[in-house]
Order: C-alpha cells, then structure tokens, then sequence
C-alpha cells in the first residue's frame, strides 16, 4: 500500500473525507448515506459490528463513525477472490481515517470457525447473490449474529407468494457472471426464521426507488420480471 493513490484503485465504494478527498466510486456516495441510514436503524454505541463483504469498507467505517465498540471488516471474494476488487481502497481509506476496524481476509463459508465469535450486529450486504450456495451462506452469516442481522441483496419474484428464487444465467444480471440467485422476500423471511430470527421486516433500499415497498402500489405483470434491491432485518 505503500505510495498508492485514490487513482490507481478501481473503486466500488465512494467516499467524502475530512480532509476533502472526495472518491467516485461505482456507489454513488449520496446512495451510501441514504443505505447506512436504513442498516443502522438503532443506536450502535457500544456495539460489535461485522461487516461480510466489506470490500472498500464504507459500511465498516460508517458504523465505527457511528459510535460502534468494535467492528470487524472480511472479505474474501473482493480482498484475495475471484471478484475484480482489491483490498488496496480499504487499507488506503483506513490509514486515511486513523481507523482501528479490524481486517480479516476470510470467506463466509469459513466464518463460524473463524474464531471471532458472535457480534451484536452483523452486516450481509451485497453477498447473497454472489453464492452459489446462498441458503448455507445466510445460515453462516447468522451463526455469527448475536441479535440483529442486516441483509441487502437483490431480490425477485414479488408477485410470488411462496418462498421462491430465481437463477440467473451467467452474466444475466447486471453482467456480472458471479450473480447466480435473487430470492423473493418470503424466502428471505422463511430462511432467518428457520436460522432463529423472531422479529423480520423487509424495507425497499434507497437504490430501488420503484420498488414495490417503496411505492406502495399495485403489482402489474411485468414486475414479476423486475428484480429489486431489498433490506431485511431481522433480530433475534
């Protein structure tokens, strides 16, 4: 890391420093606002944080930023994977911030016995539909989740009243050949509930203005095509 610049990196988040560094990343930096408003819907003073695919780490500084005990960043798809990222955006916005997050290169599939134990919120965000098997995915995001889990995923199939997810074709959506799955809410739902989740609500993400949560209207049959950007909470 050492001589690297903001313009070397290929950024996927963006980010406004206090030193007037301003970084464009792919994620419109008003966006990122508008989605930590929405995951941090409580208070996090005092908390542990783990954010599962932090890749340049916005989400992990803005919960230390907002007052949380300890967070912890992984990634391993992004860090050191098959993603097009690089850890370089994270370790440079770190030493910018004088940020004590910790950074830990791990896939999700091996956090459980990864040693970090459990972590009063957990962050799973953008990940779901990069596994090939996301239900064991979730279940290992949740082992790590003492009370509150935050999952941002895309989603399909609202017309759909059955717990269901779509398959995509690779490079169907969005280009990315490592998008395989959308799931519906109900299945979102009915996942967390079977991983110990007693409370659950589903919130349209501020990147989908047309989401059917959002605009509170009628389905039309088109929709069943459309695939939208969802939040789900889900507490213990």
């Amino acid at each position: 890391m050492s001589g690297m610049r903001t313009e070397d990196i290929k950024w996927f988040h963006s980010f406004e420093l206090a030193d007037g560094t301003k970084i464009n990343g792919i994620k419109p930096y008003d966006v990122q606002l508008q989605e930590a408003d929405a995951f941090f819907s409580e208070p996090l003073d005092g908390k542990s944080v783990l954010d599962i695919g932090s890749w340049d780490g916005f989400f992990s500084f803005e919960a230390e930023r907002r007052g949380a005990a300890r967070v912890v960043a992984t990634d391993n798809f992004c860090w050191s994977g098959e993603g097009w990222g690089s850890k370089d955006g994270f370790d440079l916005i770190h030493t910018k911030l004088q940020s004590k997050v910790e950074a830990f290169d791990v896939d999700v599939n091996d956090l459980p016995a990864s040693g970090l134990g459990q972590f009063d919120v957990v962050l799973f965000l953008g990940v779901f539909y990069h596994l090939k098997d996301p239900y064991a995915g979730l279940e290992n995001a949740a082992k790590m989740c003492a009370d509150h889990l935050v999952v941002e995923t895309v989603t399909a199939l609202p017309r759909e009243k059955l717990p269901a997810m779509r398959l995509f074709a690779p490079a169907e959506l969005g280009g990315d050949p490592t998008n395989f799955w959308a799931p519906n809410i109900p299945a979102l739902e009915l996942m967390l509930r079977t991983f110990g989740f007693s409370r659950i609500e589903a919130l349209a993400s501020p990147a989908s203005p047309a989401h059917p949560l959002a605009r509170k209207s009628m389905l039309t049959r088109s929709s069943q095509e459309t695939v939208y950007r969802s939040i789900i909470h889900a507490w213990r």
